[in-house]
C-alpha cells in the first residue's frame, strides 16, 4: 500500500479538514508527517502528550537532522532567546506563570466584561448602520487587539502599526513560510521589540493600576520578572492575546452562519453563551496543532518516537474524535454536555494563561451577534488565512437579511 501523506496545506484541507481528520484518525492516528516530525490525531493520544512532563517546549531540545537552510537557520537564530512561557519548560515555566499570574487574575479578566459589552455593541452599530459589512475587518480583529491594549495601557494611537507587526510575526508558527515573509517577520519583531522596551520604560517612570505596570510589579517571594522575561512576556500577550482571538469570532460566526439554527438558538437563547462558546472552540479551533519535542525515547501506539523530534498533536482532530464525542462529534450542538472538554487551548501545564479572557471575548461577541442579527447570512464567500497553526479567515462578508 502506498504510504498515506497528510498534506495541512492541501486546498481542500484548508476549506474543509474535518473529512481528512477522520481518516488519519481511522487510517494513521501517529503520522509520520511531511516536516520531519508526528502527527496525532486522536484526543486520547493528543491529550495524554500534552500532560506528559517527559515532553519539551524547547527548541535546544531538538534533535539536528542535517543542515539547517538558511531560511531554517534565521528561524532557530530569532526563536533562541525566548523567555515566554510559551516556550519554556518547568521549572522556569512555573516560576513565569506564578509571576504572570499574580497580574493576569479572574477577578482582572472577568471585570472587563461591561468594557468588551461596549466594544462590541460599537463595533456592530457600524455593521447595523451599513446593512452588513465583514465580520473579520469590522470586529474580529479590532476587538481583541483593543481590549489587550487597554489591559496593558498602550496609547491607542499605536494599534494599527502594532496589530500590522503581530500579524506578521505570527506566520513563523507555520512550518513552512517564504524568505520574504520570514524577513518581514523578523523586521516586525525587531520592531515590536523596542516598541515595548520603551512602553516598559515609560511605565516605570509613570505606573498605573493596568497589567503592565502591574507585571513590572508582580512579585513572588521576592522574586520578580527579569528584563528579558517582562519583555517576552508582552510581546506574547500581544500576540497571543490577539491572533488567536480573531480566528475564534471568525470561525465561530462562520460556523453559526452555516448552521442558522444554532444561530437562531444562541440569539434567542444568550444563557447559552458560555457553553455555546466552548461547542464552537472544539467545532473549528483556532489553533489547529500544538507542538512537542521528546526528550526520551517512547513509544505511541505501534510507532516509536526517538529524543529530539517534534510531535505535533493536532486539535483540531482532537475535538472531533468520536471515541471522545460519540457519535454525535460531528455535530455542532451549543447545549453539547462537557464540551469545555476540548483541546483548543492546549492541555496539562502549559494550557493557555489567556484562555479567561478569549471566552469572554468570544462569548460577549458572538451572542451579541447572534442576538442582533439572528438571520444574518453571507455576502460572498469568505477568505481563508492560508495558515497551518491558526486556523481562520482574512475575510467574511455578511448582509443584515
Amino acid at each position: 500500500m502506498d504510504q498515506l501523506i497528510f498534506n495541512p496545506y492541501d486546498i481542500e484541507v484548508q476549506d474543509n479538514p474535518l473529512p481528512t481528520y477522520a481518516m488519519m484518525r481511522d487510517a494513521d492516528p501517529v503520522h509520520l508527517n511531511l516536516f520531519g516530525g508526528w502527527t496525532l490525531f486522536n484526543y486520547a493520544d493528543a491529550q495524554a502528550l500534552l500532560r506528559d512532563p517527559r515532553h519539551s517546549v524547547e527548541d535546544a531540545n531538538v534533535a539536528p537532522s542535517g543542515p539547517l537552510s538558511a531560511i531554517d537557520q534565521l528561524r532557530a537564530d530569532r526563536r533562541g532567546g525566548s523567555r515566554a512561557i510559551l516556550n519554556i519548560d518547568p521549572p522556569d515555566h512555573d516560576r513565569l506563570r506564578r509571576l504572570v499570574s499574580k497580574a493576569f487574575t479572574p477577578r482582572t479578566v472577568a471585570a472587563l466584561e461591561p468594557r468588551i459589552q461596549e466594544m462590541v455593541h460599537h463595533y456592530l452599530d457600524t455593521i447595523d448602520a451599513a446593512g452588513g459589512g465583514d465580520i473579520i475587518s469590522d470586529i474580529a480583529f479590532p476587538l481583541p487587539f483593543l481590549v489587550i491594549s487597554e489591559m496593558l495601557g498602550m496609547p491607542k494611537e499605536d494599534s494599527e502599526i502594532v496589530r500590522e507587526w503581530s500579524h506578521a510575526i505570527v506566520k513563523t508558527l507555520d512550518p513552512i513560510l517564504s524568505e520574504e515573509e520570514l524577513l518581514t517577520a523578523i523586521t516586525s519583531s525587531d520592531l515590536m521589540v523596542e516598541y515595548v522596551r520603551e512602553r516598559i520604560i515609560e511605565k516605570r517612570l509613570n505606573p498605573d493600576d493596568l497589567l503592565l505596570s502591574r507585571l513590572i510589579a508582580a512579585e513572588d517571594d521576592g522574586d520578580v520578572l527579569d528584563e528579558q522575561e517582562l519583555l517576552d512576556q508582552i510581546v506574547l500577550l500581544y500576540i497571543a492575546g490577539h491572533e488567536t482571538t480573531v480566528n475564534l469570532i471568525g470561525n465561530a460566526t462562520l460556523a453559526l452562519l452555516n448552521h442558522p439554527d444554532q444561530m437562531a438558538l444562541l440569539g434567542a437563547n444568550p444563557e447559552l453563551g458560555a457553553n455555546a462558546t466552548e461547542e464552537l472552540l472544539r467545532w473549528d479551533s483556532p489553533v489547529q496543532y500544538s507542538r512537542r519535542i521528546a526528550i526520551t525515547d517512547f513509544e505511541i501506539a505501534d510507532k516509536s518516537v526517538k529524543s529530539g523530534e517534534f510531535v505535533l498533536t493536532c486539535l483540531g482532530s482532537a475535538n472531533h474524535d468520536p471515541k471522545r464525542w460519540g457519535p454525535t462529534a460531528g455535530v455542532l450542538d451549543l447545549a453539547r454536555e462537557g464540551a469545555g472538554a476540548h483541546l483548543s487551548f492546549g492541555s496539562g501545564v502549559h494550557h493557555c494563561l489567556g484562555a479567561a479572557l478569549a471566552r469572554l471575548e468570544g462569548r460577549v461577541a458572538l451572542t451579541t451577534i447572534a442576538s442582533r442579527f439572528p438571520t444574518l447570512g453571507l455576502a460572498a464567500p469568505v477568505t481563508r488565512n492560508g495558515r497551518v497553526v491558526l486556523r481562520g479567515l482574512d475575510a467574511l462578508p455578511v448582509v443584515i437579511n
